[in-house]
This record gives structure tokens, C-alpha cells and sequence, in this order.
């Protein structure tokens, strides 16, 4: 396992290298961070899952999960991956989408004991990280500096694969394209955001704005975005 290969990215959309790596068809999934339940409804509706459960520790986020009224076979839960509400052997997938570096970092041993606890025999671990490297970092970087917690997210990994609860079934490292038509729709994507709390003041809110805006063309700006995942298996 490494944090980054900078040689080894291939560019595409995280669903179809989700559906590549994985038979989601008629399983049973819990999706810890589902956020504004993009991947959610991909998981459902593209990929078949039989059953999601999809958690959000962001309240105002879960409370709008909650009016989603077109995916039956989905339960909107508000908790965090550190305590999961399910009995043992409960889902034979756990999804992760850019949600590990987020728990807080002293509970990160633990959420992973407890997607273990509630994984069946041989069931999968999927977990997707933004990876600190490249021009779309540098500018979110002036946002939130998450470059310590990424760390604490891919060794809490590596620690639950050394401690024997995981073994590693690959790694991939892939780009999928950001494209803003304008600043304004940056800053609605990544700063107004009810997850966190930002306190950008004036100063550094042109400094980023600046850091957008040299990539700025008359079709907006086009950045790749670098995550890595790692697909784990759970060991009996």
C-alpha cells in the first residue's frame, strides 16, 4: 500500500471504477458519508444494490437525505463510522467515498473495527481518498489543509491490514475531471458548505479565489482530481 504513485492514475469516473472493481448487483451496502447522496443513487439505480444504508454525520446534509422519496431500497441514517447501528455480519459491502480522512482521527482505528464488525466473512471494504497532490490540491489546500488527516486516514488503513482485520485486494489510483463554470460555482461547491465550517476572511478568500482563477477559460475551469483506492477484503 502507498499514499501516491504519481505514474500509475488512469482518468475516469469513480462509479464505473466502482462497478469495475465490484459486483454491487443485488448486495447489501452501507455507505458511511453518503453526503448529498450522488454516489447513493448510482449505487442503487446504475449498479443494482439490493439494500443501502446511508449515513451522514452532517445534520443539515442528513435532513435532506431524509426528503429523498425515490429510492425505496434506501435508509438515510445520521451517524458516524466510529459507532455503526447494525448487528454483526449485517452488509457485504462498506463503501467509503472521500469520508475516512473526516472521522475524527483518534476514532479512525475504531470505525475500522467496526466496518469489520459488520461486514460478513469475505465481505469487501471500498474506500476512496482524495490523494494531497496536484493543481486541484493546491487550490483546495487554501481552503482546508488536509494534508495531516489524509495521512491519519491511509495509515489507519494500513494499520487495520497489518493488524490482520483486512488484506488488500488492489489499489488504483484514478482522475476523474472537475469542471466550475465560474468562480461562483466553485465557491457553492467547497466553501458554502454545511459539513464544515470554514471562517475564510477576506484576505485568504481572494487568495483562493486568485488560485481559481489562473485556470480560468472561456468553458470555465477543468481540473483532475487524484483519489486512491484501496479495496479491502475482511479477514474471517
Amino acid at each position: 500500500m502507498q499514499i501516491n504513485d504519481p505514474n500509475a492514475y488512469r482518468r475516469c469516473e469513480e462509479i464505473d471504477l466502482l462497478g469495475d472493481l465490484i459486483q454491487v448487483r443485488d448486495r447489501r451496502v452501507l455507505e458511511l458519508g453518503c453526503g448529498a447522496a450522488y454516489m447513493t443513487r448510482a449505487l442503487a439505480t446504475r449498479l443494482g444494490a439490493a439494500r443501502i444504508t446511508a449515513t451522514e454525520v452532517d445534520r443539515i446534509q442528513h435532513a435532506r437525505n431524509l426528503a429523498i422519496a425515490d429510492l425505496p431500497q434506501v435508509i438515510f441514517r445520521y451517524g458516524g463510522a466510529e459507532s455503526i447501528a447494525d448487528p454483526d455480519a449485517s452488509y457485504d459491502l462498506v463503501v467509503m467515498l472521500k469520508s475516512l480522512h473526516h472521522v475524527p482521527v483518534a476514532a479512525m482505528d475504531q470505525a475500522l473495527r467496526e466496518i469489520h464488525r459488520v461486514l460478513v466473512p469475505g465481505g469487501l471494504l471500498y474506500v476512496s481518498e482524495p490523494v494531497y497532490w496536484g493543481d486541484f490540491n493546491a487550490i483546495m489546500r487554501l481552503i482546508d489543509d488536509e494534508r495531516l488527516v489524509r495521512e491519519a486516514a491511509f495509515e489507519a488503513l494500513r494499520n487495520a491490514v497489518d493488524a490482520g482485520l483486512f488484506e488488500s485486494v488492489q489499489e488504483v489510483f484514478f482522475e476523474s475531471e472537475g469542471i466550475y463554470p465560474d468562480w461562483s460555482s466553485f465557491a457553492a461547491r467547497f466553501i458554502d458548505v454545511t459539513h464544515s465550517e470554514r471562517n475564510l476572511d477576506a484576505a485568504r478568500l481572494a487568495e483562493i479565489r486568485a488560485a481559481f482563477e489562473r485556470h480560468l477559460t472561456p468553458q470555465g475551469v477543468r481540473l483532475w482530481k487524484p483519489h486512491r483506492v484501496d479495496l479491502l477484503r475482511r479477514v474471517n
